[in-house]
């Protein structure tokens, strides 16, 4: 970046990501068991200096140029981001990390560099499935190298599922599995594989006795290179030429007799993928809040800094007006994948309930805060003008990344299909408005009434839609979906507030206030031809706590 753009252009390059967040570090107090917090903090910290400037650095260099092995270096070495989740002994801890761990951390790292984190979902996803399904022999063989942060031996996950007739439509995969020389062998082409040269990759294919459909379908492991050394049969036919994520290759891959392990029973394999992209999808998820954070936070320093007509953007009332929409898409998600952490966590350890709930909270996830990530990039792109959709800043880099969050592990329709089959068969529904009624009894009323009277509302929109209550309304699936995910991210944001009004009294306040301006914009009832209500006095205040400007620390990383 030039020195006349750097002082005619406002721009957060050199702020620490995570000082200048006062309120992630106050909900990781709530959200972070109290060991864990004191030995993360300096952590995160450390990262949020990083991501602020030499990660920043990094990636505008990793999206036209080679950069990529030392941002692999920081993630998967330094902070074992793929590794703490499996084993102990990151960050000297004895034991795995609580989820929020590994989640806070990435909140942190896709503010700077998005392409990464799709290696470090599938290593990560691929691992737990491993262990989940994979038989004691090759967890055995593979499980330390999985979690490696040394980089000569680390072995990186990839997941190879698409094939071009068969995108979200898993259950047409052609893929063969063959059994031969006491082995498996698998033939066909997969279309879209990113992080093709992945030392492992986890691949759905049908083996010759299959029955057709999903259930047909088997899981493999897939070893880029053989025990005795040799490179396994299988080529990547050509790179990708990508909107985004170019930092990162994804390529083409032709299967000719490659060798394979089955993981898990035959026939179970979509099932078991299931789990892999659950969490692939909630690890993207945090990503696309993390998007909307970079995006928020820069254009909230843009336009206190950025004169027009004589006064700062910020104190123009269509900007203002413009940044509160951006804020509270921003924080309803940043409160809805740090709870799902929350609930994950539950249900790893054998809570039934939890389990359910995750069920519906990881698509909903995937299905709105990746879509909303795409509108807040955008929005923080035209906040900065005509220098945003120039390649020196960020801006154009992080709105070809967000767009990919709502494609990767299945296309919205399909996902917002998936909330309403898992409140019809699975009886999610069910155990989530439990469990938001649960949330909502730490809630003071009114706010909490007001709440729970949405939670009525929203309940038969979805018993309809999904036709548990007669006949289902598949067209009104996107708007049940998102009615669901934002009564959800309202309830998280009061409870938020709830338990942090004893120690983080700023914080508390403006969780519930988000929370209360959810029931007005986009749980109420909407006239679009009645005039405006005033803007809530508070507004300004909250505007300033969010930004770049709240705790500022421009310390540059080493």
């Amino acid at each position: 970046m030039s020195q006349t753009s750097e002082s005619k252009v406002p721009d957060g390059r050199g702020t620490n990501a995570y000082h200048a967040d006062p309120a992630f570090a106050a909900l990781l107090s709530r959200y972070l068991p109290g060991p864990l917090h004191r030995i993360l903090e300096p952590r995160l910290a450390r990262m949020g200096g990083l991501v602020g400037d030499r990660h920043e650095q990094l990636a505008l260099t990793a999206d036209k140029n080679p950069a990529y092995k030392e941002l692999v270096r920081y993630a998967f070495g330094e902070f074992g981001l793929a590794a703490m989740s499996h084993r102990g002994g990151v960050f000297g801890a004895p034991d795995t990390l609580h989820p929020m761990a590994k989640y806070a951390l990435v909140y942190l790292f896709v503010q700077a560099e998005f392409g990464l984190c799709y290696p470090l979902s599938m290593t990560d996803s691929l691992t737990r499935t491993l262990r989940k399904f994979g038989s004691d022999d090759l967890v055995s063989r593979y499980l330390d190298r999985l979690t490696s942060q040394d980089m000569d031996s680390l072995y990186q996950g990839a997941m190879f599922v698409i094939e071009q007739t068969a995108g979200s439509d898993v259950g047409a995969v052609e893929t063969v599995a063959r059994q031969q020389d006491g082995g498996w062998k698998i033939y066909g082409d997969k279309w879209f594989c990113s992080n093709p040269d992945a030392a492992l990759a986890m691949v759905l294919a049908r083996p010759e006795d299959g029955e057709n459909g999903a259930r047909g379908l088997s899981l493999f492991l897939l070893p880029r290179q053989l025990p005795d050394g040799r490179l396994n049969d299988y080529r990547i036919i050509r790179l990708k030429d990508k909107m985004g994520t170019r930092s990162m290759a994804s390529g083409e891959i032709v299967l000719e007799g490659a060798e394979a392990y089955l993981v898990g029973e035959p026939g179970k394999g979509f099932k078991q993928m299931t789990d892999m992209i659950n969490m692939s999808r909630l690890a993207n998820g945090v990503r696309s809040a993390g998007l909307m954070r970079r995006s928020v936070a820069e254009a909230l320093h843009i336009s206190r800094h950025r004169r027009a007509f004589g006064k700062p953007l910020m104190d123009m009332p269509l900007m203002r007006r413009q940044l509160a929409k951006m804020l509270l898409a921003s924080e309803q998600a940043r409160s809805m994948v740090f709870h799902t952490a929350h609930v994950l966590d539950g249900a790893d350890r054998g809570d039934a309930a939890k389990a359910s709930v995750l069920r519906i909270l990881t698509p909903l996830v995937k299905f709105r805060a990746c879509r909303d990530a795409r509108k807040v990039a955008g929005d923080a792109m035209e906040v900065r003008g005509g220098c945003g959709y120039i390649e020196e800043w960020s801006d154009a880099r992080v709105l070809r990344d967000a767009h990919l969050g709502s494609i990767w592990e299945g296309t919205s329709n399909i996902v917002a299909l998936d909330v309403i089959r898992a409140a019809r068969r699975e009886g999610a529904f069910d155990a989530i408005d439990a469990y938001l009624r649960d949330c909502l009894s730490e809630v003071d009323a009114p706010l909490a009434e007001r709440l729970g009277a949405a939670v009525d509302r929203v309940a038969v929109l979805l018993r309809t839609t999904s036709g548990q209550d007669g006949p289902a309304e598949l067209s009104e699936t996107r708007r049940a979906a998102s009615s669901v995910y934002n009564i959800a991210s309202a309830v998280f944001l009061a409870w938020e507030g709830a338990r942090l009004a004893g120690s983080h009294l700023s914080v508390a306040a403006d969780r519930q206030r988000l929370a209360d301006l959810m029931l007005s914009e986009k749980l109420g009832l909407c006239d679009p031809l009645a005039p405006a209500e005033p803007e809530p006095d508070w507004l300004p205040g909250l505007m300033l706590r969010a930004g770049h400007d709240a705790g500022v620390s421009r310390v540059a990383a080493e």
